[in-house]
């Protein structure tokens, strides 16, 4: 029987889990080279690579993918066998690390994350925003659980990552109460030369309002353009002009921002839970994925 040393596996884990060497050398209170050297030792143990380079950092193979998942399950279970032993139940609540991509409404991230944060067991939500590429980037070594997006994988990352759609929605179109009342009437001709605050060029949202207005021979009058959803609804909400966002968060729309809606859109916005596993795994994020269509508006 062959046994395992499972020092090289806990190396191999630091590393994948901190997507970087010196990160984890530091961490384990090694020196790169020596860290290096035990990875080397159970890759040859393996017989498969369990790392390539990726950028500056490191990313797993698909057999380090697999390594990566059996340790995580390990490790976990070792220090559940301490605690019982030692009459310490853990208790602890559950890590649960999300990436948020940047232009996605954090309300509608929040509304999909409600079924996780709603599970019996405890949570610790650990919540990050950022460019979707980075966040994938993330993603893929382990250090966040899930990514939400209102785009699936782009097929040109260089990632081995997959995409579960979560729900999606209609677009809506609000303003203050008064200007909400005004344009309603003779929709949708009432919005040529009407004031507009949209999402910067590029976003998927843009180019679905943009394709909308030329169909409908408008031409709005473009007071701003952002990236964040939350700038964008706040600017609204100041009277600057018309917002465009997804239909399912209508009631906080009106609620936070006090804003009126003036019509519906024939506009489909999509949104994601990107995941590295094929099969949704992590509870929180299966808690999540339960609930598609409950959501869609």
């Amino acid at each position: 029987m062959e046994w395992l040393n499972y020092h090289h596996l806990l190396y191999f884990w630091v590393t994948a889990r901190e997507g970087s060497m010196a990160r984890a050398a530091s961490q384990l209170h090694v020196t790169p080279a020596t860290l290096s050297v035990q990875i080397r030792e159970l890759e040859r143990f393996m017989g498969h690579q369990l790392f390539r380079k990726s950028g500056r950092g490191l990313a797993l193979t698909e057999t380090g993918e697999s390594v990566y998942r059996y340790a995580t399950d390990i490790f976990a279970t070792g220090e559940e066998m301490i605690n019982a032993i030692r009459g310490n139940p853990t208790g602890a609540p559950m890590l649960f690390r999300v990436g948020v991509k940047d232009v996605m409404p954090k309300v509608v991230a929040f509304k999909f994350l409600q079924p996780a944060l709603e599970m019996r067991d405890p949570m610790r939500l650990v919540c990050r925003e950022g460019d979707l590429e980075l966040l994938v980037s993330e993603l893929s070594v382990h250090r966040l659980d899930v990514v939400l997006s209102d785009t699936p994988i782009d097929p040109t990352y260089k990632v081995r990552a997959y995409s579960h759609l979560l729900g999606e929605s209609a677009v809506t179109l609000f303003a203050l109460p008064e200007v909400a009342m005004e344009l309603r009437d003779g929709f949708p001709g009432s919005l040529n030369q009407a004031p507009f605050l949209l999402p910067t060029t590029g976003t998927v949202l843009r180019r679905s309002l943009d394709q909308w207005f030329a169909e409908h021979n408008i031409k709005p009058e473009i007071r701003g353009e952002f990236d964040d959803a939350a700038m964008l609804q706040i600017a609204g909400k100041s009277g600057l002009g018309i917002i465009a966002m997804p239909t399912i968060i209508s009631n906080e729309v009106r609620s936070m921002y006090g804003l009126e809606d003036i019509a519906q859109l024939p506009i489909v916005e999509r949104f994601y839970a990107l995941s590295v596993e094929r099969k949704l795994k992590h509870p929180a994020v299966v808690a999540m994925s339960k609930t598609r269509g409950e959501a869609n508006g």
